[in-house]
């Protein structure tokens, strides 16, 4: 079928997208080639099909998601590339989407900022059983991660509500804890409150993303430029941003591997930071807040010790390598952190999924990494 993408109203570039697979079979030159999504290369003014195949199907629920075949028999869809064309690959995330050629909408009428959505695939995506004929206009197809999770309105606001995993389901307290860390050392993030269902916590925020602005991932920026052997990815991430113009890019990279340090994140994969683009102007607003940080605090660890390394991304292997890249710790003020096991204690004693002797672990091992940064800060010394 033959789409034209989209930048909200603005015809970008046509696509032909077979109906079977949900591929991109052909792309035509760009009306608009600044406006072609960020990290696709072009040439002679046509970006290259294989780049904007990668970022389309990226947009798709991941193979991962849990109980994702399950799902897709309910919806009854054969695979989770189909769900894009459903939704004509609205997202609540950027302004992007399909318009169909022979019969053409209008962003304003069916964008997911400004009207209602259907529930259906966010329920089903959550176990339901549909009684109805199921409606798949839903910024559900778009969602990425492994862990269950739909967009929903609350009070007419976006809000995106996740789950945990087996055995300690402990991912959505984990958003609420990095979330209460953050606040204290005055970092940009994502809130997080947490609802209980069934004796099962879930996440829940709202969309720092506006019909205005769009999030641009980490992995996009870094494809903007090919990559020299002669410097690191740390600094070739930076040397993207700086050269498209996104603001104090080294003071929010300082703060996300601090951070990451102290709540012993293994899962800052390059599609969960990235940065805010004003969609008008296609001017850089600033870094992207913290998000998605439940992958922390030992979440999937039998046994909790400091002295164990645990995991490390995107930048190095272990976060100790990684803090060797943070240029300023001049903003840290670790007298914030006062207290701060007490209070997740009290947050971890709300789940009975938690015992107490893991909670007292985490938390030990929590203050160990606050005693070692501040030793860190008072010596001067690199870890």
């Amino acid at each position: 079928m033959e789409y034209t993408l989209m930048h909200r109203n603005i015809p970008v570039v046509p696509v032909e997208i077979d109906r079977e697979t949900g591929v991109i079979s052909k792309v035509g030159t760009a009306y608009e080639i600044e406006r072609i999504p960020v990290g696709i290369s072009a040439k002679d003014g046509t970006p290259n099909r294989g780049d904007l195949n990668d970022w389309w199907q990226g947009r798709s629920i991941p193979a991962s998601r849990q109980n994702i075949r399950q799902a897709l028999k309910t919806l009854g869809v054969s695979s989770t590339d189909k769900l894009l064309t459903r939704c004509y690959g609205l997202s609540l995330s950027d302004q992007y989407w399909i318009n169909p050629v022979q019969d053409p909408l209008d962003w304003n009428e069916i964008n997911f900022f400004d009207n209602p959505f259907s529930q259906d695939v966010g329920n089903v995506l959550f176990g339901d059983v549909p009684t109805e004929k199921l409606n798949l206009i839903s910024p559900n197809n778009t969602s990425d991660g492994w862990l269950k999770k739909k967009w929903q309105i609350i009070d007419g606001k976006r809000c995106l509500i996740k789950g945990g995993s087996d055995p300690f389901w402990q991912q959505p307290i984990n958003e609420v804890m990095a979330a209460i860390i953050m606040r204290r050392l005055d970092i940009p993030h994502v809130d997080y409150t947490l609802v209980w269902e069934e004796g099962y916590p879930y996440s829940v925020c709202e969309n720092f993303i506006t019909r205005d602005t769009e999030l641009v991932s980490a992995y996009y920026i870094h494809n903007t430029q090919k990559i020299s052997d002669s410097i690191n990815l740390f600094e070739h991430y930076v040397k993207c941003c700086e050269a498209i113009g996104i603001p104090n890019i080294r003071k929010s990279l300082d703060q996300m591997i601090i951070v990451d340090y102290l709540i012993a994140n293994s899962d800052r994969h390059m599609n969960n930071f990235g940065a805010v683009r004003d969609v008008e102007t296609l001017e850089w607003v600033h870094a992207a807040p913290l998000f998605d940080n439940g992958s922390s605090f030992w979440y999937n660890q039998a046994v909790v010790r400091e002295d164990v390394p645990v995991t490390c991304q995107p930048f190095c292997q272990t976060h100790e390598e990684q803090c060797k890249l943070v240029s300023d710790l001049s903003w840290v003020n670790l007298a914030a952190l006062k207290g701060i096991d007490d209070e997740i204690n009290e947050l971890f004693a709300t789940s009975s999924l938690i015992e107490a002797t893991r909670s007292s672990a985490i938390c030990a091992s929590i203050m160990e990494r606050v005693k070692k940064l501040d030793q860190l800060l008072n010596s001067k010394t690199v870890f």
